[in-house]
Order: C-alpha cells, then structure tokens, then sequence
C-alpha cells in the first residue's frame, strides 16, 4: 500500500470525530464515540489536529504506522510512550502552540522533549494529564507565561526542563510535590518572586539551575536538605541576604555557583564541608571581606581538589615548564614580543594558571590575570577544547588569530597573542581593571561610581567599536555575544568590546547557520527560527545592553511589560537606574533620550528594522541644535514617545 495513500485514509477515518478524545460526535444522524477508535488512532488524530506539519512533510518522511515515525516511541501494544522532536521535523515558518497537543489522547506517555522545536505561547495547564510522564523538555524554544501550578501533579517526572525560553512569574511551590525529580533546570528565563522553601522536599534532586533570572529574596535554608545535590547554581539572580549555613550539609555538591547576585555577610565557613566541590562561584557579590581562618584553609584544599580533578579529567600528563615552552614554539605567537620568554614569564606568572589568578569565568574559558616581571599585566584567557592536536585546528586557528590581531580600535580590547600546546590553549589580551559592566552595574558602589555621563559614554563606546567590526573590518566581523560581562572597564570607567570573534577562532570552519552563540537574555529573537547569525543580532544585543547600562539591571522586565501592553503607561525617569539622582544637565539628559530611542530602534523584533551600527554610531556623533523632545521636561517623557 502506497504510505501517502495509507496517512491520508487514516487522516479521513479520525476526522469522522470530534475535535477531543473524551466526547461524542454527530454524523449523517449517528453517533460516533471516541472509544470506537484504536489508540493508534486517537494518538495519530491527535498528532494530524496540531497543524504542526503540512499534508506534503508528513506525504514525504512518515509510513502509516506512527511507531515507526523519526522522534516517536512506542510501547509492545502500539500506544505513544515517547515524543522527541525538533525543529528539524518540520519547516516552520511561524513558531507553534503547546496548546494545540491534546494531551489527554497520550495516556501512556513517558517521555515528552521539544527542544528547540520552536514552540510560542504558554505551557497549558492540560499538560498535566499526562500522570505517567517522567521525562519533560521543553527548552530552548519562545515559551511566555507562568509555569502552571499543575506541573506539580506529575509525580512521575525525574527530568525538567524549561530554561532557556521566555516564562515570567514565580516559581510555583507545587514543583515541591515533584519527589522523583533528579533534575530541574528552570534557567535563563525572566521568572521572579522568591524560591519557594518546597523546592527542598525534592531529596532526590541532583541538579538544580536557576540561573539567570530575577529570582529575589533570601535563598531558602531548605535547600540544605538537597543531600543528592551534584550540581548547583543560582547565578545571576538577585538573590539577598546571608548564603545560607545549610548548604554546607550538600556533601555531595561537585559545582556551586551563586554569582552576580546580592548576597551579603560573610562566606559560610560551612563551605570548607563540601569535599567534592571541584566548582565555586562566589563572584559579583558583596560578601563582607574577612573569611575565617579556618574557612580560608578548607576553601584552598577545595581549590587544589579541583586543580587535581581537571588534571585527572583531561587525562594528560603535566610536562615540565622548559619541555612545554619549546613544544609550543611553532603554534605560540605574542606579536612584538619575543614569544618563548614571554610564554615561559606568562605560565610563571600564574603559576601554570593557579585558580589563585582566576578573574572571572565565561561559555568559552576561564580568564587569569598576569603580570609579567617588567610590570606590565595581561589577562589570559584559557579555552574550552578537545582540538588543539588537530592538524586543521590549528591552522584555522592561526589564521583566525591573525586577522582578529589586526582590529585596532580604541574602545576595543587588543588581543596580543595566543598560545596552543596540546589541550593547552590561551589567548592574550589587554588588561582591563576596571572588570566587566555587568559586575559594576550589579555592585551598589560601583554602580553609583558610573554617573550619567559615564554610562552614556559607555553606550558612545559600544556604538563606534561595534560599527567598526562591521562597517570598516573587512571582511565584517559579527561579535556573536554582546552582553554586559563581554563589556570591559578600564580604571577611569571607559568601555571596551572584549571577546570579539572568539567564537570564530574556535569553530573556524562553521558557517553563520551553523555557528551560534550568545548568552540568553542578549540574544536576537529570529535566532530560534533562522539558526542564521548576522549584524542585525549584534544590534539587537546592542539594544538590551544600552537599556541594561540605563537602567541599571537587565531589562528583561521592561521588555516583558512593553511586548504585553499596546499602550503601557511607563514613564522613562522610573525605569532609569534609581541608584543615580535624576539627571539635570541638558546635554546628558539629551544624551540619555537619543540612547534610549535608539536602544528601542534596535530591539525591532524585524531585523530589517533595525538600524545598523554604522547608522547607530553616527547618530552619537552629530551635533543637534534642537532637542529630541521638545517643550519636555525630563520627568513628563514616558517609553511609548521614544519608541514611537
């Protein structure tokens, strides 16, 4: 029997139903009940009534037997026990609904993951008839909206999986009924409201993630009971109050991170109990200084534990100092410099990248600072990858290295040189003391240091730095994850662009389709559907740092306010950073609308729409005789005249 013949006789015999697996139908003065059909059946209804798919995909790649589709598993009797599918199961002009699953025809359902399928709207409540449910994925997609309360009735499940989508409101406490859960990762999303104390009835979680979201209060001491905990992290969030003693009972924890939040007090000396902890972030903080002694020896003996477990990890042997720097001479180039000396100064520098010089932590290395012995500092940043043997590698590698060696801007980091020996490989770039934006904005001192004018000159900066990788670069450089810790200050406060092109150097044969990176929160939109990275994102991020510098925290919030609202009435003196008194001076208040605009410009949910950097950076150059608002006051300007 001819499968597209066989699809579309199936697609007939279940629209003779109704539209739902638990009612009745009329047809031609006769009732036909949803039983009278197999599960096969209903599940293929089911499946046919999404709309997810056109009758020529479907034609194309599937038999008449749904058991046999590609990302379908099912049981010994034929009935749905696994759903797993992507973006590549289909051409999706426009993002699909959850919603439009029905849920109740997938009794038997186990395993449910959509990642990166795209899926829009908002995760329905229904999704908790599926009681046998232990597997839940859906990240990576445009997911809005609350987390239903009703999740919390899948008592089966033991993965979750939501990060990395768009969802808003609290944490619901119900997720504490979830007591087989191992996994949850609820990450990069713009979930706020304190943590509910329930989330420690889940004594069989083992990885938990909440980063990056606006999750505040105090962290809850009942997170203690989390005996199984491997992995842990709480980062960027806003987070206050004391680190909880109680962690300390979490022996089993391998990775800690609760950096960039607002915690306070001293560092637990609890902390010296996790033996295994081969991870701690403690970062952008403002944990009081003084660390008890006994704290300080515990916490160095965990440092020195993780030290040992990369080593083991990368299953290589340390060689002596002199025997590695004449191994790298051939893949080792500081440009000026005589680079066995310098190799050889830099590794003693850090002694052999001790987490002593560690200064900060991001998706492609860890960065450690040096200063070499004629004084002058640099800041290496040692990369994630298991290709530095490669042959290929290494001349992509180089040549990558080269060109980025070229871009010389003022209000960019210089990068100086790298380094490649077997899985050691570094790169070399100017110091900047300042530290990342990110870190300044999330401090109280430091924030209130960057006045008006200075954050204004911040955005001025990013502006020219980025129209120069893309206007006067040749060919153009796509920065790929403009975001506020990839924006470095030097000690007067001036921005530079760090970590330009670094994606590029590591994936040097990969298209643009095919090469993503970015960090969430900064990422442009059309991402989730065209794979395809261009200019036109680097703007988008642009646009959510400029805001992010005005207003002093991400404005996931804002965002979120003004995409659910025609007419929201928000005034622009309430969102700028309250941290700062209001500003009076003319030209920087002018200066502050003209980037306010402009950051609105750029997040066009069209690409097209968007302005380009060139576009953007000579508008910071010209000299208006008139104001951008006229016969306003500051206080009267409200977001719907600067969008508009």
């Amino acid at each position: 029997m001819d499968p597209a013949s066989s699809i579309f006789r199936l697609a007939a015999l279940v629209w003779v139903v109704i539209f739902t697996c638990d009612n009745v139908a009329a047809r031609t003065g006769t009732f036909v009940t949803a039983s009278a059909l197999s599960p096969l059946q209903l599940e293929a209804k089911a499946l046919l009534n999404t709309g997810w798919w056109d009758s020529s995909f479907w034609t194309a790649n599937y038999s008449s037997d749904h058991c046999k589709w590609i990302g379908f598993t099912c049981n010994s009797a034929g009935s749905i026990i696994g759903l797993h599918l992507s973006r590549d199961y289909g051409s999706f002009e426009e993002p699909v609904q959850l919603s439009q699953l029905n849920f109740s025809c997938f009794p038997n359902l186990e395993n449910l993951t959509f990642q990166s399928f795209p899926l829009a709207g908002s995760i329905p409540p229904e999704i908790s008839a599926l009681s046998k449910l232990q597997r839940l994925d859906l990240s990576s997609n445009r997911l809005t909206g609350s987390i239903p309360s009703e999740i919390g009735n899948l008592r089966n499940l033991v993965y979750l999986n939501i990060s990395k989508n768009i969802l808003t409101g609290t944490v619901p406490s119900t997720l504490g009924s979830l007591t087989n859960l191992k996994n949850m990762g609820l990450s990069y999303n713009q979930l706020s409201g304190p943590l509910p104390q329930e989330i420690g009835n889940l004594k069989n979680l083992m990885e938990l993630d909440l980063g990056t979201n606006s999750l505040i209060g105090p962290i809850p001491s009942t997170l203690g009971r989390l005996t199984n905990l491997n992995y842990m992290s709480l980062s960027r969030n806003m987070f206050g109050g004391l680190l909880p003693q109680e962690i300390g009972n979490l022996k089993n924890l391998i990775e800690l991170n609760v950096g960039s939040n607002s915690l306070i007090g001293p560092i637990p000396s609890t902390l010296g109990l996790l033996t295994d902890l081969s991870y701690l972030d403690l970062s952008c903080n403002q944990f009081s200084s003084s660390i008890p002694n006994d704290t300080t020896k515990l916490l160095v003996e965990m440092f020195i534990i993780f030290a040992r477990l990369l080593l083991v990890k990368r299953k290589y042997k340390k060689p002596e100092l002199k025997e590695r720097a004449t191994n790298s001479i051939d893949v080792f180039s500081v440009w000026n410099y005589d680079g066995r000396i310098v190799y050889e100064d830099l590794i003693r520098a850090t002694e052999d990248f001790d987490i002593r010089y560690c200064i900060g932590t991001g998706g492609y290395g860890s960065v450690y600072k040096a200063q070499l012995p004629n004084g002058k500092v640099f800041a290496l940043k040692k990369l994630h990858t298991s290709e530095t043997e490669e042959l290929a590698f290494i001349k992509s590698f180089r040549n990558e290295a080269q060109v980025l060696s070229q871009v010389l801007h003022r209000n960019i980091v210089k990068l100086y040189g790298f380094c490649l020996h077997r899985k050691c490989m570094f790169l070399i770039y100017e110091y900047m003391e300042g530290g990342s934006l990110f870190c300044n904005l999330h401090n109280n001192e430091e924030a209130v240091e960057l006045d008006w004018a200075k954050r204004v000159n911040i955005v001025k900066a990013m502006a020219h730095a980025l129209a120069y990788l893309h206007h006067d670069c040749s060919p153009s450089i796509v920065h790929r994850d403009i975001s506020s810790n990839n924006i470095l200050l030097n000690s007067n406060l001036e921005a530079f662009v760090a970590d330009f092109g670094t994606a590029r150097l590591l994936h040097a044969d990969s298209s643009n389709r095919t090469l993503l990176a970015g960090t969430y929160g900064y990422i442009a939109p059309e991402l989730a559907y065209t794979m395809v990275m261009t200019e036109k994102c680097d703007v988008y991020s642009f646009g959510v740092v400029t805001l992010e510098v005005l207003m002093g925290k991400h404005p996931r919030d804002l965002l979120s306010s003004l995409s659910s609202s025609s007419d929201p009435k928000i005034m622009l003196i309430d969102v700028l950073d309250q941290r700062l008194p209001p500003p009076v001076d003319q030209k920087v208040i002018q200066d502050i609308l003209l980037a306010s605009t402009i950051s609105f410009a750029c997040l066009q949910s069209n690409p097209k729409s968007r302005p380009t950097m060139q576009y953007v950076s000579q508008e910071f150059l010209i000299t208006r005789k008139t104001p951008l608002v006229k016969h306003a006051a500051i206080q009267d300007i409200s977001i719907s005249q600067l969008r508009n």
